[in-house]
């Protein structure tokens, strides 16, 4: 999947850092040209602009279609001082959480 630098008209690009379970090599990153990889122990971190949804969807297919586990997607916002993420970063050592929405019951 070949990701655009610019979004469609009317839309904003949008940088995510996207968590895989285990090594992605040179080979496999091939597959992602808008992202870039570095290791977080046991997991591979890809970090990237991608334009719309429709590109974070082909690159969810990509690596489902590899063999690869998600382990999470978080969308990271552009501040004065450079990326941040919209989330605290988790302790090191910690396993990745999962924000649970709220209960419907109450």
């Amino acid at each position: 999947m070949a990701a655009k630098e610019t979004a469609p008209a009317g839309y904003e690009a949008q940088r995510y850092e996207i968590r895989v379970r285990g090594p992605i090599g040179p080979t496999m990153m091939q597959a992602f040209p808008a992202l870039t990889a570095s290791r977080r122990g046991r997991d591979t971190l890809l970090i990237g602009s991608l334009p719309d949804q429709c590109a974070l969807y082909g690159v969810i297919h990509e690596l489902e279609a590899l063999g690869l586990q998600l382990l999470e997607i978080r969308s990271l916002r552009i501040s004065d001082s450079g990326p941040e993420s919209s989330l605290p970063p988790e302790p090191p050592g910690a396993a990745p959480s999962t924000p649970r929405p709220p209960s419907l019951n109450g």
